[in-house]
């Protein structure tokens, strides 16, 4: 098993100019990529046989629209596991909110068309090159992207009411009489 300082060194010799910035002062150690390497990254933290990834354990969209201590973006996060060593690492490729596109890693690793669809489908994010990138849980025709900061739920979709109710406890401070006295005899 090698530690978090290893694999980012490996990784900075590897990749010194594809590496933004990394970290080992958090719980779990990361390394930002340039967007365009991360599918070439990622196959060489696969194939390597001394890091030897071989288990995407989650790929996330992160929204930082409005975050008052880190520049608005989106961000694409791996969760990197080998099954083999023991270890794991955190990659992040950071995008811009308009048009965020970056390489597919399905042919890394299989499972990313699901984790990759969903981010489409969430926050918008192409993943150029990948087999079928389309909507994995919303509508084929749905509006935008809910998962994103900025999203505003529509009010219906194809005529049924799409808006959240307000809640029970909501109604009842508002002062609705919603017949839950037990002393009235309603």
């Amino acid at each position: 098993m090698k530690q978090a300082s290893e694999i980012l060194q490996t990784l900075q010799e590897q990749f010194a100019d594809k590496i933004i910035k990394s970290s080992q002062e958090c719980m779990q150690p990361f390394a930002v990529v340039a967007p365009g390497a991360v599918a070439e990254i990622c196959a060489f933290l696969k194939n390597d046989p001394g890091l030897a990834f071989d288990s995407l354990m989650c790929l996330s969209g992160v929204d930082y629209k409005g975050a008052k201590t880190e520049p608005e973006r989106l961000e694409v996060v791996y969760h990197l596991f080998s099954m083999r060593h023991r270890h794991k690492i955190v990659l992040k490729v950071e995008l811009p909110r308009e048009d965020p596109a970056l390489p597919t890693v399905e042919g890394v690793w299989a499972i990313a068309n699901w984790h990759e669809r969903e981010a489409y489908d969430m926050y918008g994010i192409h993943f150029d090159g990948h087999s079928d990138l389309r909507r994995i849980l919303c509508p084929d025709d749905w509006v935008d992207y809910p998962l994103r900061k900025d999203y505003v739920q529509p009010e219906s979709y194809r005529g049924m009411p799409a808006a959240a109710a307000k809640q029970f406890a909501q109604r009842a401070q508002e002062g609705e009489d919603l017949g839950t006295d037990p002393f009235s005899a309603g």
